[in-house]
């Protein structure tokens, strides 16, 4: 009889009737992106640590106040929820129905939010340089645009791997490795909505606070 400790479980996982290696080696993948992830986490906790020393070295510049469009960047936060939510429903699909082309449905889905996403940052971002709030006109300005921008490279790297997993699913279909792959880039996905309920709550709620005023 095949005994085991307890086995990993995951939305995209469906490992019951696979051999006991084949188990062990999922799960120490996984286990290996989760390592990955934990070291991402603690370079954010860095550029949060940053951000928070600069937020008060404007240099007679704006301040979240003064620049953050609180509006969008609620739209943007709905967005990228709601694309979590797509990655979901694909990794159930990936575990309950292995058809490749809902898979698919699902992860264009996901990677047409992605990309929303990241055209209105993009556009924030652009919008604050033509009113000269630039990362160079102060450190507040500096430490804000280094970890939005961070963020917003991770999600394009994400955007891309969706991409590449959707020629592969084309490709292959949902076989193991495939299979592996987007249980990864789920988990980098999911990390990345995290990363950004932070930055949401920490920088651009600041927004809402009156000038010279936190009652």
């Amino acid at each position: 009889m095949d005994s085991v400790g307890p086995q990993l479980r995951h939305a995209g996982l469906n490992l019951e009737n696979d051999p006991r290696e084949t188990r062990h080696q999922v799960e120490i993948d996984v286990f290996g992106f989760w390592v990955f992830l934990m070291s991402d986490a603690v370079v954010f906790a860095l550029l949060f640590a940053l951000y928070g020393t600069m937020l008060g070295a404007r240099a007679g510049g704006p301040g979240p106040t003064d620049e953050f469009k609180i509006g969008s960047a609620f739209i943007e936060t709905l967005i990228l929820l709601s694309s979590s939510l797509t990655f979901g429903m694909a990794s159930l699909y990936l575990k309950r129905d292995h058809r490749p082309l809902r898979l698919m449905l699902w992860l264009a889905l996901t990677l047409a939010l992605g990309l929303a996403f990241l055209g209105m940052e993009i556009h924030d971002f652009v919008t604050m340089v033509s009113q000269g709030a630039t990362a160079g006109r102060s450190a507040f300005l500096s430490g804000l645009f280094v970890l939005v921008g961070v963020h917003g490279l991770h999600v394009t790297t994400g955007a891309l791997w969706i991409a590449v997993m959707l020629v592969q699913v084309a490709t292959f279909g949902c076989d193991e490795k495939v299979e592996i792959n987007l249980i990864r880039l789920s988990l980098f996905w999911h990390f990345l909505d995290a990363i950004w309920i932070a930055i949401f709550s920490v920088a651009y709620l600041q927004g809402l606070i009156p000038p010279g005023g936190n009652t």
